[in-house]
């Protein structure tokens, strides 16, 4: 369910904006996609995990927050992060 360490440090090399950044938004943005996807697909196959599911929609909330803040402070930055991503539709 969760992300191993080094799938991890590609997700934070991929989304830094320098060199050791690793609490940029984009960054965190990056990682809590990663657990979601990684969650969502936990659920096909155990859809009475309700413990887990608790779980993943405070990460949908944390995640939803990041992006409003970085829509907030910087427009290009998040569009181009959900065009990353694949959020929107």
């Amino acid at each position: 369910m969760s992300i191993t360490a080094e799938r991890k440090q590609e997700l934070i090399k991929e989304y830094a904006t320098t060199g050791s950044d690793t609490g940029s938004p984009e960054v965190q943005v990056a990682i809590l996609s990663e657990r979601i996807r990684n969650l969502t697909e936990h659920f096909k196959d155990h859809k009475k995990d309700f413990h887990s599911r608790r779980g993943l929609l405070i990460m949908v909330g944390q995640r939803r927050r990041l992006l409003d803040y970085l829509k907030a402070k910087n427009v290009a930055r998040y569009e181009q992060l959900i065009a990353r991503l694949g959020l929107r539709k």
